[in-house]
């Protein structure tokens, strides 16, 4: 078998226990944690169906891709291979540019783009290979290369949070921000301080760290979209939902319209 391809052969290792409940899968809760990003993408596909439609059609992408990350992520937990990890945060990292290129604030976009999302795209999609060549060279490092990531969407979040009139919409973005933290914290200590969990016997961080950023990840694209429409095209006035109840806040947000108009096919990615 080419190494890569190999168990154990990735340099990264979770505080989880190796093969202690299933002799075939390396990290079985880390690996079992990545189901909602299978369950989940299907039914935000379904909600945004109008959003897709009538405002970016692009946003399935960020879906679809969302899934690819899950795969990837319970392949490299059961596998614990080198392609496996490589797979997982490249997927990640994929993810995050479709997230950049779609929803960045145009206001902020660089002069030198001319104000134009399809120059300030292509831009990032040829960085981001960039990115993923360097990924190739220096995994060992990749994973807290992307945890920094999470810091200017935190802030340009937080930003968007300031500007927003809808109440609403604020205390979706409070719980996002919450959620993300928690997602870090639990990250970082399954990173950092295996030894003292081991001693607890809970070495189970990593898999809450799915979770959470799953939920962080879907609710700031959900968020992220409400924002470029209310930037963008007001006049289609974004509407933000809670599926299965719309009064009930702990479910899952989606975003909708009120004006149904024509995409203009020279500003959506």
């Amino acid at each position: 078998m080419w190494k890569p391809f190999e168990p154990g052969s990735s340099p990264v290792d979770w505080c989880e226990g190796n093969y202690n409940i299933s002799p075939i899968i390396a990290e079985f809760t880390n690996t079992l944690s990545n189901i909602v990003f299978l369950l989940l993408p299907p039914i935000l596909i379904h909600l945004f169906k109008d959003y897709g439609r009538f405002v970016n059609p692009a946003i399935h992408v960020i879906w679809i891709l969302l899934m690819v990350v899950g795969l990837s992520s319970a392949y490299f937990h059961a596998t614990l291979s080198l392609i496996g990890q490589l797979c997982d945060e490249l997927a990640i990292l994929w993810v995050y540019m479709a997230g950049l290129c779609m929803f960045f604030p145009k206001r902020f976009i660089p002069n030198i783009f001319k104000n134009s999302r399809k120059l300030f795209s292509i831009f990032v999609s040829l960085t981001t290979l960039i990115i993923t060549g360097l990924a190739l060279i220096y995994p060992a490092v990749n994973a807290f290369a992307l945890m920094s990531l999470c810091i200017p969407a935190f802030i340009f979040m937080i930003i968007q949070l300031r500007t927003t009139k809808s109440m609403r919409v604020y205390r979706l973005g409070c719980r996002c921000g919450a959620i993300l933290i928690l997602a870090v914290t639990c990250w970082l200590n399954d990173r950092l301080f295996c030894d003292t969990w081991l001693n607890l016997n809970f070495p189970y961080l990593h898999a809450l760290w799915h979770l959470f950023i799953f939920i962080a990840s879907y609710t700031t694209t959900v968020l992220f979209a409400y924002f470029a429409v209310n930037d963008e095209r007001p006049q289609q006035s974004p509407v933000l939902k809670y599926w299965p109840r719309d009064n009930f806040e702990l479910g899952i947000p989606y975003v909708t319209i009120k004006c149904y108009v024509r995409i203009d096919t020279n500003t959506d990615i």
